[in-house]
């Protein structure tokens, strides 16, 4: 039986709500881990993890528990590369697939900004999340739930 964990603390409410109605659809498990209680759908299918406040507490216990074949969905790079290395799939809450083969490029450019903005440098954000990122969103979540069944 697949699982779907969400790194739930910085997971916009569009993409939960998204989650929810597919977890519901499809009776797959789902996990949301977040320090704090997330807003979700009530259902038998949909639980809230709820961890102590502390760095990356939330990605740690996602990353022990997940397994070959669920997917972890998270904007965290390397919360994605060890569950890909675990076996999970893994996708961004904007639709963006994680990969064996892409992880290693992701981390490298994150641990590059993170020396540029350390030295000063201001890079800006990510663009602000829009329609066209909840429906490429959902869609990869469509595609893996097929996929699965």
């Amino acid at each position: 039986m697949t699982t779907i964990w969400v790194d739930a603390d910085a997971t916009p409410k569009a993409v939960r709500e998204v989650i929810c109605k597919a977890a519901i659809r499809t009776q797959t498990e789902t996990l949301f881990v977040a320090n704090h209680q997330v807003p979700v759908t009530p259902s038998p299918f949909i639980r809230n993890l709820q961890v102590e406040s502390g760095f990356d507490v939330a990605d740690d216990l996602i990353a022990q528990r997940c397994q070959p074949g669920d997917l972890v969905i998270t904007q965290d790079i390397p919360l994605a590369a060890e569950a890909i290395e675990k076996g999970a799939d893994v996708v961004n809450n904007r639709g963006e697939p994680y990969s064996v083969q892409t992880i290693r490029q992701k981390l490298q450019m994150r641990d590059f900004m993170e020396t540029m903005r350390s030295s000063g440098i201001q890079s800006g954000g990510p663009a602000a999340f829009s329609e066209r990122d909840k429906a490429q969103f959902a869609n990869a979540l469509d595609r893996w739930l097929a996929k699965k069944r």
